[in-house]
């Protein structure tokens, strides 16, 4: 297959990429969570980010892996089509559409609920249609741009969690508290189970790591790139909540002194530096919202793009790219059109839609490490057994015992919008006696 339209410029450094993945991640949401975890986990909340990040950094190798064979903007719908089947691939491709268009309509929702907070006679629908106007321009700019703006969100965001560290510090020492104190981490009655249950929350942190991979195609090299890309977001993400939460551990081991443990971050922000560090604190979750909201509307329109150049989408809409801008401007018109959904959908229905399509990705792609390596290549000896069948059989455990603590709406939203998609399939195939069309690259193992 020919490509019949301008190629998406190559103009991303590694910062870039490495701050789209932590933008992604939003990293205020770390006191966004704090509450409902540290209930779940008897008070170790920082001991399940650590658990979390050690888990989930098998995925992340996963994805290293194949993006070294496949540098697409494609990421897990590319590497299943390849390594599995075609079909298989595009089922994939769907289901991971779900966790990246929906995420800015989450944003939405979560900046209308943080701003009709302080702003209560404005109306809600206000501030979802100017945080998806912003969106849009934003997004419509060329990826550099785009990508430094989110950089300076990202920024803001990490100033804040130093300003909070430093004040907490200052409290627990007014306080006469250990600094240094291990109880967050361990305790002689603390449960696994309630640490994996923990885990299992905070998993959906590290969502952003794996977005990074639809620019493989925006950097010059992606095969060293991306991989340490995805390396170096998910663990600067993970120090930072380590970091965060154990402090937040420390002044708060408590959580009956919260009103609502589940929103948590205002008191937080109120108790430790007063009102002034509250708004200072309510810039940053809303920097927070709009950094998350612009990552993943790049990568929507990044897989949309990879979907359309094989033509399993119609070409000329998702697969095309404008010639000046370099940029896949109708489908960031389409995510922005779509997030306007949020003006009709409350947060928890469409926090359930990601779910099921990040662990969608994320299991198959692990599981296209052991059928590109172990299979197709016939890799053998102990070294090939360790990374490219125990590794990601661990990564899979993972998210195997994320699958199953998933709740009811997220599995079934995510079956009925998988029918959808293979509906789709079958039409697009004529019944599946077609296979559906492919972009072909040229593998390599030139890096391992």
């Amino acid at each position: 297959m020919e490509e019949k339209n301008h190629h998406l410029q190559k103009s991303l450094k590694l910062w870039h990429i490495v701050f789209i993945g932590l933008g992604y991640m939003a990293p205020m949401a770390v006191f966004d969570t704090y509450g409902i975890v540290s209930e779940e986990t008897g008070g170790h909340v920082p001991m399940a980010y650590v658990l979390t990040l050690a888990a989930i950094l098998f995925t992340a190798a996963s994805y290293g892996k194949m993006v070294r064979v496949y540098p697409s903007a494609g990421s897990a719908y590319t590497y299943t089509q390849k390594t599995m089947h075609p079909y298989l691939g595009f089922l994939v491709g769907w289901a991971a559409l779900l966790d990246y268009i929906f995420l800015p309509m989450i944003n939405a929702l979560l900046t209308k609920i943080y701003l009709s907070a302080a702003f209560p006679n404005v109306p809600g629908w206000i501030w979802i249609v100017g945080f998806i106007a912003v969106l849009l321009l934003v997004n419509l700019s060329r990826v550099t741009i785009t990508v430094s703006i989110n950089a300076i969100l990202v920024l803001f965001q990490f100033l804040v969690c130093i300003l909070f560290a430093t004040l907490a510090i200052r409290g627990l020492l007014g306080k006469g508290e250990n600094l240094f104190s291990m109880h967050p981490f361990y305790a002689p009655d603390m449960q696994a189970a309630a640490l994996l249950s923990g885990a299992s929350i905070l998993c959906f942190a590290f969502l952003g790591f794996d977005a990074v991979t639809t620019l493989s195609e925006e950097t010059p090299n992606p095969r060293q790139t991306i991989p340490r890309a995805i390396f170096l977001a998910a663990l600067i993400g993970g120090m930072l909540f380590t970091t965060v939460s154990y402090f937040t551990q420390l002044l708060f081991p408590d959580i009956s002194v919260f009103h609502d443990p589940e929103a948590a971050s205002p008191e937080i922000a109120l108790t430790i530096g007063g009102t002034l560090f509250q708004a200072v604190f309510l810039a940053a979750a809303l920097t927070s919202t709009l950094a998350s909201g612009i990552a993943s509307s790049v990568s929507a329109s990044r897989l949309l793009y990879a979907m359309g150049r094989d033509r399993v989408l119609p070409e000329r809409i998702f697969g095309y790219v404008h010639p000046r801008l370099g940029v896949p401007v109708y489908n960031v018109v389409l995510i922005a059109l779509t997030s306007l959904t949020a003006l009709c959908l409350d947060l928890i229905t469409a926090t359930s839609f990601i779910n099921f399509g990040a662990l969608t990705a994320f299991t198959f792609v692990n599981l296209s490490v052991i059928v590109h390596y172990m299979v197709r290549r016939k890799e053998r000896g102990w070294k090939a057994m360790l990374n490219y069948m125990v590794l990601p059989l661990i990564g899979i455990s993972f998210i195997g015992f994320i699958w199953a603590h998933l709740d009811a709406k997220s599995v079934m939203l995510g079956l009925a919008w998988s029918t959808l998609g293979l509906l789709y399939l079958v039409y697009m195939t004529k019944a599946f006696r077609h296979k559906p069309p492919q972009f072909h690259f040229e593998e390599t193992e030139s890096i391992q």
